[in-house]
């Protein structure tokens, strides 16, 4: 093991010494940073080491992250230092071995098609690691060592050889628990997701006629299977397909091969089921088709439902958000029965973000601040300057993370569809009869 990976090492265990032991303004901003993330994931070990590397370098500590201040605490020799800062680089993946190298692995990244060259920086590491094999799946943070490698960062689950379908629930697992790491090491990917929510809620709103609807489960499922077979509609539309043909009308008179329109399609966005379900449909008219959109069961049987759009913060649905409105507008609303304690879910649940509570301090400054001074029991408590600070000490963020309305890049979508039609085909096969041993009379 060189020089520069021993340096490496050490510098680490001296920085997160430096945040584990620090008191005061350094060890709270490190209790709300782990208070937050810890929300996600599985709270093992493995986690929790996570989450005081990610702090060194994610966390805040007024405007300036622990990276920071250990630096401007410690005197340390332009070549520490220029080690330190390339860790601000440093990001989650989760990688696929391609190849095992004597010192190190070469990576590829799951989520971005990225490669790696990544070496332990210590034995105890480099030994854990030396039975992966190629194909296998490493969960890790990674973070630059030098211009042509990485290093470990912190610790690395080994998640094995995983099939489509498992390797489909990691990678939901990891949009999870890791959504500020999507893409991050692919800006121009990162942008185009962050476009794509964009683009659905001006759909949305070109659709409903505003950013809020609220209407019965049951017909919002119905407006929403609508609204999807417009957007599947228009990103075909997109493709240079002729929506008023079938997809095989159109193979035939122009020469092509099935497989080229399916491509064409799905690299601009349209839903390969989607377009798989046009060649393969057998219906009389030869129309387009779109699958059936459906909504949770609960959400479709709420009396009244209600689905915000926005740029950032993409699509929310929620069943209270019409009570929490007649709350906000009553003249008494503490004798709205669950009242109390709808608030309280408001604040603890990590479904309600923080642009929901933004919205509705906006649109009733008045009641809001009157009902949060009663149940808060603080009767000073202000919107405007009090608000974040009570959002943060509920573990809520205040700026978006990628939504799950987001496009995804087409190698992991293509991931996806294969791995619903395996699921598929095992469970038509497990409810097959069983075959007959022996002789048959």
């Amino acid at each position: 093991m060189d020089a520069i990976l021993e340096r490496t090492h050490q510098l680490k265990q001296d920085l997160i010494d430096f945040v584990m032991d620090a008191e005061g303004t350094l060890a709270q901003a490190l209790e709300s940073y782990a208070a937050i993330q810890a929300r996600r994931g599985s709270g093992d070990t493995v986690q929790r080491d996570m989450i005081i590397d990610g702090f060194i370098t994610e966390g805040k500590v007024g405007d300036k992250a622990p990276l920071d201040i250990f630096l401007q605490d410690n005197k340390l020799p332009q070549a520490d230092i220029d080690l330190l800062q390339n860790w601000r680089r440093s990001f989650i993946g989760l990688f696929t071995v391609s190849e095992v190298l004597p010192d190190g692995f070469e990576l590829t990244n799951w989520l971005t098609e990225k490669r790696y060259i990544v070496k332990p920086d210590n034995q105890r590491m480099l030994q854990d690691l030396s039975r992966c094999t190629v194909g296998e799946i490493l969960l890790s943070r990674i973070s630059p060592v030098t211009d042509t490698y990485w290093s470990f960062s912190g610790p690395c689950s080994v998640m094995g050889k995983l099939g489509r379908p498992k390797l489909a629930v990691a990678i939901g697992k990891f949009k999870d628990n890791h959504r500020n790491h999507l893409y991050s090491d692919a800006p121009d990917l990162l942008e185009e997701a962050w476009l794509s929510v964009e683009k659905y809620h001006q759909q949305f709103v070109d659709f409903f006629g505003s950013d809020e609807v609220t209407m019965p489960g049951y017909q919002l499922s119905k407006k929403m299977t609508e609204f999807q077979e417009i957007l599947t509609q228009n990103q075909l539309e997109q493709a240079g397909v002729d929506t008023s043909k079938s997809l095989t009308e159109m193979a035939e008179s122009a020469g092509v091969d099935e497989d080229e329109i399916k491509a064409a399609a799905t690299e601009l966005g349209a839903d390969s089921s989607v377009v798989s379900q046009l060649f393969d449909a057998k219906n009389t008219t030869g129309k387009m088709v779109a699958p059936k959109v459906e909504l949770p069961p609960d959400l479709k049987k709420a009396e009244q439902l209600t689905a915000i759009s926005h740029p950032r913060w993409g699509q929310m649905l929620l069943p209270t958000y019409a009570k929490m409105k007649s709350i906000l507008t009553a003249d008494d609303w503490q004798s709205i029965e669950g009242a109390e304690k709808l608030v309280r879910f408001y604040l603890e649940d990590k479904t309600i973000n923080a642009f929901i509570w933004r919205r509705l301090a906006k649109e009733y400054p008045t009641q809001l601040k009157k009902i949060l001074q009663t149940i808060l029991g603080r009767p000073d408590f202000n919107l405007q300057s009090d608000l974040d600070t009570l959002l943060e000490s509920n573990h809520k963020l205040l700026e978006p993370e990628l939504p799950e309305i987001a496009s995804v890049p087409l190698h992991l979508h293509n991931l996806f569809q294969e791995a619903v039609t395996e699921v598929s085909k095992s469970k038509t096969k497990s409810k097959k009869p069983a075959a007959k041993k022996g002789f048959s009379a």
